[in-house]
């Protein structure tokens, strides 16, 4: 792990860390910073994807529900109406496929990023309590398949870092 004072240099390092071949990387910025997500190698979101397919099955699911409800499981003859009045279950339907989608994206968010993380090793590095208020770190992850200790620091300290740190599990 390296600690950088500008949000150039970490961009900087992530560039040199790539070149190098290292995919596991994480950064940790105290406010957002354009391109990092780029150079992180985030090219693809998944989110989107869920929240439609929430939308949908909770809109099924609320017309599927109103249809039973009115056609087979208790069925009214209103004045003449057909039992089947899909205008009628419009509304509810709408309002049930915005809830489903809110939900599954609002949870998809929150496990895609493996959250809630009460524990990790990071939280043990020395000052990283100043990636929340002025520092910029970088970790490379010993799970990356190409990874070695001894390049992976060198290849850190390379990016000229305020300190470079190894952090245990």
């Amino acid at each position: 792990m390296a600690e950088f004072a500008s949000p150039q240099a970490l961009l900087a390092a992530i560039a040199r860390c790539r070149e190098a071949r290292y995919r596991d990387i994480e950064a940790y910025t105290p406010f957002p910073v354009e391109g990092l997500a780029e150079a992180l190698g985030f090219t693809r979101n998944r989110v989107p994807l869920l929240a439609l397919i929430g939308g949908i099955l909770g809109g099924a699911a609320a017309y599927f529900m109103q249809w039973y409800s009115a056609v087979i499981d208790y069925p009214i003859n209103a004045g003449g109406r057909p039992l089947h009045s899909w205008p009628a279950f419009i509304v509810l339907t709408f309002e049930l496929a915005i809830l489903g989608a809110a939900l599954a994206a609002f949870f998809g968010f929150i496990l895609l990023n493996g959250l809630p993380r009460l524990r990790h090793p990071v939280f043990n590095a020395p000052d990283f309590d100043l990636a929340s208020k002025s520092r910029f770190f970088i970790c490379i992850r010993s799970s990356d398949r190409r990874f070695d200790a001894q390049a992976a620091e060198r290849s850190l300290r390379e990016s000229q870092p305020v300190r470079v740190m190894r952090v245990e599990r």
